[in-house]
């Protein structure tokens, strides 16, 4: 796969960062493509996927709704609580989204810039796939509070699943760009615009 002839942005950072509002906004503002990992990874769990077979033959039927689909929240629970089972399922879905990533980036018109969305860019070893890499960072607390209010989470469901990813610190010195969401929507934006300029 050829990505020289591309600026591929990565985009990550952690849980309730902000990672969405600035994709949406390069989509909008800057009319470029946005390819999500989250997406996809919903994509390979799709009812009759094998994914999600294999997903239902480990943890029992009840991990399925009544409508087939996958209970996101029941195995959030297992998952975020167990660093062994959460490495088992990542292990069924990320070649899926690599393989999806891979599609899509050739898929594009020659010296194009695509946006690739990926939460866990380097914890599924995905950076290979990007020319750079920008990450959305919070204080710890504002993270907390964002996902405690977005996702009606408790504290304790909230830190197991900021402390399941790699520290955003960590993240923020293996970046190209840091984007500081801590303040106000109109300074982010400010921020991303100066970055795709550069």
């Amino acid at each position: 796969m050829a990505i020289n002839n591309h600026r591929l942005i990565g985009l990550t950072g952690g849980i309730g960062t902000g990672k969405t509002t600035v994709a949406n906004y390069l989509a909008n503002a800057y009319k470029l493509p946005i390819f999500d990992a989250d997406i996809y990874a919903r994509e390979a769990v799709q009812p009759g996927s094998s994914i999600l077979n294999n997903i239902a033959e480990r943890y029992g039927a009840d991990i399925l709704a009544a409508s087939g689909a996958l209970n996101r929240q029941q195995l959030g629970n297992i998952i975020f609580n167990n660093p062994q089972e959460k490495y088992w399922l990542e292990q069924q879905i990320h070649p899926y989204v690599r393989d999806r990533f891979v599609e899509a980036i050739e898929r594009l018109p020659l010296n194009s810039t695509a946006v690739l969305v990926v939460p866990l860019l380097f914890e599924a070893n995905m950076t290979d796939l990007v020319t750079e890499i920008w990450v959305v960072f919070v204080d710890e607390q504002q993270q907390l509070n964002r996902l405690i209010e977005r996702d009606e989470l408790t504290l304790a469901q909230a830190k197991a699943r900021i402390n399941s990813q790699m520290s955003l610190q960590e993240k923020c010195n293996k970046a190209d760009v840091v984007l500081d969401n801590s303040s106000t929507l109109e300074a982010l934006l400010k921020q991303v615009d100066a970055a795709i300029k550069a």
